[in-house]
């Protein structure tokens, strides 16, 4: 397993965190490969997917380093040793709780727990969250996202909720240390009537304005 140190730089480096929300462990396996087509490859499969950590289990074996692989909505402690079990490489929940965060910690894995405000971002940070997850980042946008860098420069901050084509600049132009992006990134529709295509020219899409920043 490569060092926390190792897996949040490369969650830097890729920029990019695609949220999947799937209908099975099927479905989740053929968007990533959709979205890995289009050079997407930070990866974070949701726990209120069906049997995720099946997913996860067969995308750790399937891509290995090839992507940076999590899970995300972890809402109870004992999904935190399970995700890792399962092959996760970073966790992250969409709120801050001590006995999640605790369990969370207690992994060894990166991990980013959800808050929004000012006390949230620190109650995050003192129970040891590596990147702080502002959700839902649309509520206020990537202003308030500056603004709240303003007196935290040294936290890492990620916006998740809110990240689209139109926006990503602003929100790496705000200070953000990676963002994530669901179904601004996964069209629903296309993956509703099995456009795979569709899904990894989004990607591209993506990808092509990440290179750009």
């Amino acid at each position: 397993m490569k060092q926390k140190a190792e897996v949040l730089q490369r969650i830097q480096e890729v920029g990019l965190l695609a949220v999947i929300r799937a209908e099975g462990p099927d479905q989740a396996v053929r968007i990533t490969d959709a979205l890995a087509a289009g050079g997407v490859l930070g990866i974070e499969i949701t726990f209120t997917t069906p049997d995720a950590l099946g997913a996860v289990r067969r995308l750790a074996e399937k891509y290995g380093e090839e992507i940076v692989l999590g899970m995300g909505t972890l809402t109870e402690p004992a999904q935190a040793a399970a995700a890792a079990e399962a092959g996760a490489r970073f966790l992250v929940s969409p709120h801050t709780a001590e006995g999640l965060g605790k369990a969370m910690v207690e992994t060894g894995l990166p991990v980013m727990m959800g808050a929004l405000t000012p006390s949230e971002v620190i109650r995050a940070r003192t129970l040891g969250s590596d990147v702080i997850k502002i959700f839902p980042g649309s509520l206020f946008g990537p202003k308030y996202f500056k603004s709240l860098r303003g007196p935290y420069p040294d936290l890492k901050l990620m916006p998740t909720g809110g990240v689209s084509l139109d926006n990503l600049a602003d929100w790496f132009a705000a200070g953000a240390f990676a963002v994530g992006a669901g179904s601004a990134l996964i069209p629903k529709d296309a993956v509703r009537d099995g456009r795979w295509g569709a899904v990894t020219a989004r990607a591209e899409a993506f990808v092509e304005k990440l290179n750009l920043l």
